[in-house]
Formats: C-alpha cells, sequence, structure tokens
C-alpha cells in the first residue's frame, strides 16, 4: 500500500491474496510457468507493448533455431531426451516440468522430455519431487544439474554423482551430464536470450 502502484502483477493465485491486493490496486494474474511466447504476449496486453513483445518473439525464434541447428550439428540427435535435477536443502531432489532451463530444452526442434516429465508437463506441473532411487526412471540421453548456493544441496549432488545408481545411467556413462547455476537458468526473457549463445558451449 506504501507503493501506491498503478498495477500489480502477481503469481499468487490464492484468493485472498488477490482480493486483497485487488483493494490496492489493478491485479492481474501471471502464469510464470506458461511458455515464453504467452508470457511476453501477455505482458505486452497488459503494458501496451504488444508489438515489441511480438518483435522480439520474432527474432529470439530466428536464433532459437541457430542455435539448434549448431547443436544438431554438433551431434545432439533428433528426438533425443533431457532431464532437469536440482537439489535443495533438506536432500529434497526435483525434477523440473514447465519451469526453467526445462522450457528452452523442450522447445521445437529442441530435446525431448522423457515419458514421465511429459506426465508432469501434461499436468500443468513446474517441478515434482522425486526419490533418488527413481531417478532412473526420469533420466535417459542427456542430464542436467542445476546448483543453487546451498552447501547441503550441493553437498546431496555430490553424493548422487557418486552412488552406483547415479554411476549406472546411461547418460553419465556416455559424458552426458552439464551443469550449471540454477540462477543461469531462469525462463526470463533476457536469460531465455543468453542461454541461446550458452548451450552449444555447455553441450559439447
Amino acid at each position: 500500500m506504501a507503493l501506491q502502484p498503478d498495477l500489480i502483477i502477481t503469481a499468487d493465485t490464492d484468493e485472498k491474496q488477490y482480493a486483497a491486493l485487488t483493494k490496492i490496486a489493478p491485479t492481474t494474474m501471471f502464469d510464470t510457468f506458461a511458455p515464453l511466447n504467452k508470457r511476453l504476449i501477455h505482458l505486452g496486453d497488459i503494458l501496451n507493448k504488444k508489438e515489441t513483445a511480438e518483435d522480439w518473439l520474432a527474432q529470439y525464434k530466428i536464433k532459437e533455431a541457430e542455435m539448434w541447428s549448431k547443436l544438431h550439428a554438433k551431434g545432439v540427435k533428433s528426438g533425443e531426451t533431457a532431464s532437469v535435477f536440482t537439489y535443495y536443502p533438506g536432500d529434497r531432489l526435483f525434477v523440473m516440468a514447465r519451469t526453467g532451463l526445462s522450457q528452452i530444452l523442450y522447445e521445437k526442434n529442441g530435446l525431448k522430455p522423457t515419458p514421465l516429465i511429459q506426465q508432469a508437463l501434461d499436468e500443468n506441473k513446474g517441478f515434482v519431487q522425486i526419490s533418488q532411487e527413481v531417478i532412473g526412471q526420469y533420466a535417459e540421453d542427456r542430464i542436467f544439474i542445476l546448483n543453487i548456493p546451498s552447501s547441503e544441496a550441493r553437498q546431496s549432488t555430490e553424493q548422487l554423482m557418486k552412488s552406483k545408481l547415479w554411476l549406472q545411467l546411461p547418460a553419465v556413462q556416455q559424458g552426458h551430464v552439464y551443469m550449471q547455476d540454477i540462477g543461469k537458468t531462469e525462463s526470463d526473457a533476457s536469460t531465455r536470450e543468453w542461454l541461446l549463445e550458452e548451450l552449444p558451449k555447455l553441450i559439447k
């Protein structure tokens, strides 16, 4: 209330919270897990910048297609699958679905989700918490590990990567495991554009 905003954009789906916000200023809901093109067009509508958003997306799609062409030329095969995992404090292992790095990996011409990840996508889940014992059911051709700034989470990741279960995964045995800081894999437009340059460096 002290900020006296003209507009509030919120990802919170709590009805009471939404009702409270609408008393402060006009409020609109925003799905942060939605595909980039839908999010940018929505923001363009809200901010009266739809044409700007459309122009940016058109240029982005060209760059994205060029990136996948580079990766396919480097040996990434059509139809290969990818899984994105991250540990959080409390020894909690998550597989990403509609959020973060997965959004760019599962775009047209990109890598494919494994069947269980596809199920999570179909259920509109941003991520799913899993046990270490079932990681092989989610991981196939390529694995991405996202590090968070937590020593506890990093310790959990290190323990996983020393385990017999991990070392037996086909992607691990073929050297198709890639690590990146989670803050560098967000799904906002600026990070996505940066990732178009970084992914070919990461996937060698």
